[in-house]
């Protein structure tokens, strides 16, 4: 969950880095526009590759979590102590309510990258086809819907990143 939280973190870091560099472009001068995209292409390859050990991280998290669970259910046949038993039961119940909690909001941050993805790809792509001062004029129009929209990933990358480490602090207790 850590883990998860921090490659989150990066992934979030990541994708406000690529925005930063479309807004610095943007403001382009006449320089070597090709140097501009390579540039721009890496941070998307960069955010790409965040996104996916996001994804990644969240699979492993959730199959790890899954065989914790079943474990500890099955053990709970173990006990001698009913009393214990049943406490080690709602143990349990609590801990899977908060870590579905948790891997919601993890799914919902994630399910948010790919739209922001397509919109880089998309920008890319079309400096890529339009190497030229035009293709620069028109991605300043698009620079304000892609910083709202990395806005609304990096709030809401946030949140999950808040549950991640409010699971971690319970779990700690």
């Amino acid at each position: 969950v850590q883990e998860a939280r921090d490659e989150q973190e990066e992934a979030k870091e990541q994708f406000a880095t690529t925005l930063e560099e479309f807004k610095a472009l943007t403001g382009y001068d006449g320089g070597d526009l090709e140097k501009t995209y390579n540039k721009l292409k890496r941070e998307l390859d960069r955010s790409e590759d965040a996104a996916g050990d996001v994804r990644g991280r969240i699979t492993r998290i959730e199959r790890v979590a899954s065989a914790l669970f079943r474990e500890w259910e099955t053990e709970l046949d173990q006990y001698s102590s009913a009393s214990l038993r049943d406490a080690s039961e709602a143990q349990l119940r609590d801990t899977e309510a908060r870590y579905e909690q948790l891997i919601s909001a993890m799914r919902d941050a994630e399910s948010r990258m790919e739209p922001v993805l397509v919109a880089f790809r998309d920008q890319v792509l079309f400096l890529k086809h339009n190497l030229n001062a035009r293709a620069i004029a028109s991605l300043d129009r698009t620079v304000l819907e892609l910083e709202s929209e990395v806005d609304r990933l990096i709030a809401e990358m946030n949140v999950s990143i808040a549950e991640a480490n409010a699971f971690i602090e319970a779990m700690g207790e």
